[in-house]
């Protein structure tokens, strides 16, 4: 009847998700800390990993190479990773309910979407770390020369490949114990250096595990090996470190990569917990 057609137009609709914000400046705020602070252990962990080694690619001179186009993207990859991850967790959550596969989904699609910023700036600091060139100009430029516009995003799949099974393990460990962590308070509520423990131990272990695929990614980066020879794709570029090196050769940098990631995670989500505090509603 004309009664029930008049309920229906009345109905009011459910208002549209809002973009969380306060993750995107967090994000930002606690990329650009860790990137800037630990640089010099990143550029150890790469120089370790690069086809020369560690004293030819320049060993602890230039320490600070490529931080430039390092704090350039750590801003806008990290706010765009957080602001996925935090945005996509009530669609992950409808689709795969609650746990820790939420969580997975997330930071997954949380890494796609930052890994669109992240890799240009990687391919751009990770030739300056090695020494294959030796300003951002001429990296521009030699990257450019090479590949055109398409060699920035050099990489981008193998680096996808990281940091997924990196962020499946770290973030539902990462919120697991933050959870624990919350359960010990009457408030029910984490403290930012809860989380910035938790952030650190989940962190170290993930960055340990997934060290070989880090290893492939930045020789997929530095594009050819000792003799010139390029690296094509990751499979590829896995069998070859493993025949011509060695086993061992995948887990070169370990040692700095889950120090540096250990101590990141420690600044990363204690400074992401307070930036969100701070940039959220009063």
């Amino acid at each position: 009847c004309g009664c029930d057609a008049r309920r229906r137009r009345a109905r009011p609709r459910a208002a549209p998700a809002m973009v969380d914000l306060t993750a995107l400046a967090a994000g930002g705020a606690a990329g650009l800390a860790v990137d800037v602070s630990l640089f010099p252990i990143d550029t150890v962990k790469t120089r370790l990993q690069a086809p020369a080694g560690f004293w030819k690619s320049g060993g602890f001179s230039g320490i600070y190479r490529g931080l430039g186009s390092a704090a350039v993207g750590s801003v806008p990859g990290a706010a765009l990773f957080f602001g996925t991850y935090e945005n996509a967790k009530p669609l992950a959550a409808s689709i795969v309910g609650d746990g820790p596969a939420v969580h997975m989904m997330a930071a997954s699609m949380g890494e796609i979407a930052a890994c669109l910023v992240r890799v240009p700036t990687e391919n751009v600091k990770q030739n300056l770390q090695a020494g294959t060139f030796r300003t951002t100009g001429d990296a521009l430029r030699g990257i450019m020369a090479e590949n055109g516009p398409r060699g920035f995003l050099k990489g981008y799949f193998s680096t996808v490949m990281r940091e997924i099974p990196f962020s499946m393990i770290q973030f539902p460990l990462w919120e697991g114990l933050k959870k624990a962590a919350a359960a010990r308070h009457e408030d029910g509520l984490v403290r930012s250096y809860e989380s910035a423990a938790a952030g650190s131990v989940s962190g170290a272990f993930s960055a340990a595990v997934t060290t070989p695929l880090d290893v492939v990614k930045t020789r997929l980066m530095l594009r050819v090996d000792v003799n010139g020879i390029p690296y094509n794709g990751m499979v590829s570029t896995f069998q070859r470190i493993l025949n011509e090196e060695g086993a061992r050769a995948l887990f070169s940098g370990i040692g700095p990569r889950t120090m540096w990631i250990g101590i990141g995670g420690f600044v990363y989500f204690g400074v992401y917990e307070r930036a969100r505090i701070f940039f959220g509603p009063s």
